[in-house]
């Protein structure tokens, strides 16, 4: 018998480390040609983080995307970038791009301000473009920016690094900050169980995920069906087998270790919910363990919803459901027949 299940999960998520330093810096150099070179120590490990940082870089310096060359994660020449986990790299690294690249930004404010005959502060860094925001008719090309940049000597680099606004946790009661932002997600998801073999079908999944202002909407959506996909395979299919005398792991491979292939791949339905990250890099925040962790709970729920039992363990094997199917009707048929 095919049974269907509903379940839902809900999650907020502090960004990067618990009340601990967590610093990560990026260097920046405006080059000749009106492009520019970023260097980060993040590993991208393919949650896209020198993508993000090619969009901050341009951004603040009002370059294209295209202008940015990012090398990363090179420990002979790119500053220290911390750790790629904690959902971290977006928020801070992106920081530490924005603050390098605003570093470098004033020797260019220097000499756009003496070239329009105006403040700095009024400047306005666009699309190729300098202009003053009280005279528009005041403007430059980064062309022309550059050649008096190099006419005056003058070079265009900078350094800068992010910490989180951050305390350490009191011992004695835990209260302090432990972290700066936080990211929110709810994930509903529609499972049919078939009550005779145990399998699972996960059918759709909709996941909502608040994550300040996304710099690469399409990424952050790749990231959020990565995540789903990764939480069916937690609750569903990854079993790590253990040798309890030695410790070993029994099924190191995966024809046995079982995950999710494309068959197994649900109806995803992301959704991108924008919002002020306040302190992140023009407001982002981490979408990276957020991505996984409500769907865990769904799918739990919608399996439980589906068969009327809980299961107290992950994964739940179609051996789980099986057993679970069996005690409920013998225990349902005990109930009846002492009425």
């Amino acid at each position: 018998m095919i049974k269907r299940g509903h379940g839902i999960g809900c999650m907020f998520y502090g960004v990067g480390n618990t009340g601990l330093p967590n610093p990560a810096a990026a260097f920046v150099e405006v080059l000749a040609d009106a492009t520019a070179n970023v260097m980060i120590g993040a590993a991208d490990i393919g949650q896209g983080i020198a993508t993000v940082s090619a969009a901050i870089a341009a951004e603040t310096l009002g370059l294209d995307y295209i202008d940015i060359h990012v090398t990363s994660a090179d420990t002979l020449t790119t500053p220290e970038g911390g750790a790629t986990s904690a959902s971290r790299q977006t928020f801070i690294t992106g920081n530490a791009v924005k603050n390098a690249c605003l570093n470098a930004r004033k020797e260019l404010e220097k000499t756009a301000a003496e070239f329009l005959n105006c403040t700095e502060e009024e400047l306005v860094f666009e699309c190729h473009e300098i202009y003053s925001n009280k005279d528009e008719t005041k403007k430059m090309t980064y062309a022309e920016l550059m050649g008096s940049m190099g006419k005056l000597g003058r070079l265009a680099v900078g350094a800068g690094y992010y910490n989180p606004n951050t305390t350490y946790l009191d011992p004695n009661d835990m209260s302090g900050i432990p972290y700066e932002i936080y990211s929110y997600a709810t994930t509903i998801c529609e499972v049919d169980v078939n009550t005779e073999t145990g399998e699972v079908d996960v059918r759709k999944v909709v996941s909502a995920h608040d994550v300040g202002t996304p710099v690469n909407t399409a990424a952050v959506e790749g990231q959020i069906e990565g995540g789903v996909v990764m939480g069916e395979g937690f609750v569903l299919f990854e079993n790590i087998e253990v040798d309890k005398r030695t410790g070993a792991i029994k099924n190191p491979e995966f024809s046995k270790y079982i995950i999710p292939t494309t068959m197994d791949v649900p109806e995803i339905y992301p959704i991108v919910v924008s919002s002020d990250g306040d302190a992140g890099p023009y407001g982002a925040k981490g979408v990276g363990e957020p991505a996984l962790i409500p769907m865990i709970p769904a799918v739990t729920a919608a399996v439980e919803d589906a068969l009327g039992v809980k299961f107290r363990k992950l994964p739940i094997l179609a051996a789980d459901i099986v057993a679970a199917v069996k005690e409920k009707e013998a225990r349902e048929k005990e109930e009846a027949e002492n009425k």
